[in-house]
């Protein structure tokens, strides 16, 4: 017979999803940073009393929302329970204590109910500036890296802190356009209390401990039941990536235990003089993220489904920094992590995980500023913009990689017409890269051409946030590798994947983002599939031959029938 407690606490987790994806979907909506309205960088997620996340946003981020589930324990640590009001917002972007660099503010809102705490809401998005150096790679520790806001108060009582916002207005180049964003994850949480409020209503509930319970209870049972039907054993992994001034090895060793799968970063290279470094709480994030999509996707994500997934660190290597180590690009790094997880986990679980990908994003920020000739206009003025782009993920063991498609991020890619808007910049090509996946059974996703410049008379700094450039995606199981990344100005001079770099007025800077790579043999690929992707040219006629062996009038016929409009499935 079924439990009707049981019902009930399943409808009110359902609904606590469906609160927590409308409160993410209202900073989407009142944001003023492109990063967070047009790419969806941002987590939303409501916490029981004790801080454990008891549901997240399908909108958002791992790095944000799994560093989240820790720093909620933060805030209550720091601002103490008894000085914790109704009318309450709290604030930071301690990279130790929140999402991993001072670009992420997470705000914090306590849950009362007829005068108790019975949670909070918490979200974090990322923003275009935070003073500075603005963001990049290039500082020597944090303290260069922005403006560091403590866990403070930002509201106390329903009263705004204002010295809190003529210091952040004084230290960044975007003031209003911050102070907007700060606002906006404050009223997100807003909408979660209100419809939260609204539920514990419906259901005549004083608190949430009933359904926190249901919840972590049932979440728990079924990722070790999970845990409990993989083989026991133990496998390392290990991937070399371009780093800043010299290449990083990523080396993971992966336990599946009884109740527990450990995953321990010992031999990892050390931190970088450059802001490259990963906070452990990042680190953890990725690697959680890394094994949960192996071991039990199916399981909402929550404190205790993440509970099983341990992750250690040396301290001092670069995926534990520790403070005042620059840490503004630690999603560089961070982003690899999957993919060096999947490497150890492919000897543990064969079939189960892809081959790598692109991993991080493929990111730049302009720093545009008018020229010496720029006309004498009005509307001439300085500039902060930041763009979201994604190579190609890496192919799986049944299916394709993904075109330009942000894995393990999940953030959507900018449309141009946004960044156009934004600021004075043209983005003048954007496209598909072909024979950029790499080949095999299954193809890696392809990366993209893309294009930049500045409107006519502006001039303007290219930070870089780019690898794969010296050690593309390796492919799996017989997959080749997927094709690196590249950078140059329009002239052909050559500039580095990371760093902030001067672009005179009039030139562009040309990129090629990576794709990811292929898995099992490339001849064993179907036919009806390589013929596809030549028809919709993802691969080209020189690859289609010499890679996947059609003969030169199999490839003539394929491209006269895509030309003339005939559609391949």
């Amino acid at each position: 017979m079924t439990d009707p407690h049981a019902v009930a606490h399943q409808v009110m987790w359902n609904r606590l999803i469906s609160i927590v994806e409308e409160q993410a979907r209202a900073l989407v909506r009142t944001a003023f940073s492109t990063s967070v309205r047009e790419a969806g960088d941002l987590s939303a997620g409501v916490y029981d009393a004790q801080g454990r996340m008891l549901a997240q946003a399908v909108t958002g981020t791992p790095g944000h929302v799994n560093a989240m589930a820790d720093s909620v324990a933060h805030f209550i640590r720091r601002i103490g329970r008894g000085a914790m009001s109704e009318g309450d917002v709290y604030i930071t972007n301690n990279p130790w204590e929140g999402t991993g660099h001072l670009h992420d503010i997470t705000v914090t809102t306590p849950v009362f109910r007829s005068g108790a705490l019975i949670g909070f809401f918490a979200c974090t998005a990322h923003v275009t500036d935070i003073g500075g150096r603005g963001f990049g790679a290039d500082a020597d520790s944090v303290y260069e890296e922005g403006l560091h806001l403590p866990i403070m108060k930002f509201v106390e009582r329903g009263v705004v802190d204002g010295t809190l916002l003529k210091i952040i207005r004084g230290n960044v180049r975007e003031p209003d356009q911050l102070v907007g964003d700060i606002h906006a994850l404050a009223a997100c949480n807003d909408v979660g209390l209100r419809r939260l409020a609204d539920m514990l209503d419906e259901f005549a509930l004083s608190d949430l401990e009933g359904v926190s319970g249901y919840i972590l209870g049932n979440s728990r049972a079924a990722t070790l039941e999970r845990i409990a039907s993989l083989p026991r054993g133990r496998a390392d992994g290990r991937m070399r990536i371009d780093g800043h001034g010299s290449p990083v090895d990523l080396v993971v060793s992966v336990t599946i235990d009884d109740g527990r799968v450990l995953c321990d970063w010992t031999g990892t290279s050390g931190t970088d003089p450059k802001g490259i470094n990963v906070p452990l709480v990042y680190t953890k994030a990725y690697a959680c993220y890394a094994l949960k999509c192996a071991i039990a996707p199916e399981v909402p994500n929550n404190a205790a489904s993440l509970e099983p997934f341990e992750v250690t660190a040396p301290e001092g290597s670069i995926l534990n920094a520790v403070h005042p180590a620059p840490v503004a690009l630690r999603h560089v790094i961070g982003h690899m992590i999957p993919d060096a997880v999947f490497g150890a986990l492919d000897q543990l679980l064969p079939d189960t995980v892809p081959a790598e990908g692109a991993g991080s994003l493929c990111n730049f920020q302009l720093s545009l500023r008018p020229g010496a000739d720029a006309p004498a206009s009005g509307n001439t003025r300085r500039a902060e913009m930041l763009t979201f782009n994604s190579g190609g993920s890496g192919a799986r063991p049944g299916l394709d990689g993904m075109n330009a498609t942000a894995f393990p991020s999940g953030v959507t890619t900018m449309p141009v017409e946004a960044v156009e808007q934004a600021g004075p910049a043209i983005i003048w090509r954007k496209e598909l890269r072909p024979d950029s996946g790499g080949a095999g059974r299954a193809r890696g996703g392809l990366g993209q051409f893309m294009s930049v410049g500045a409107r006519e008379g502006y001039e303007f700094d290219f930070s870089a946030m780019l690898d794969r450039v010296h050690h593309p995606a390796r492919g799996r199981r017989g997959g080749s590798d997927g094709a690196p990344t590249t950078i140059a100005l329009d002239d052909g001079t050559g500039m580095r994947g990371k760093g902030k770099q001067s672009v005179p007025v009039g030139r562009r800077v040309d990129m090629a983002f990576p794709g990811g790579g292929g898995y099992g043999i490339p001849r064993d690929r179907p036919r009806e599939d390589v013929a596809r992707d030549l028809a919709l040219g993802y691969i080209t006629a020189e690859a289609a031959r010499g890679v996947y062996g059609l003969a030169p009038e199999e490839i003539s016929d394929i491209l006269a029938r895509a030309e003339m409009g005939e559609i391949f499935r």
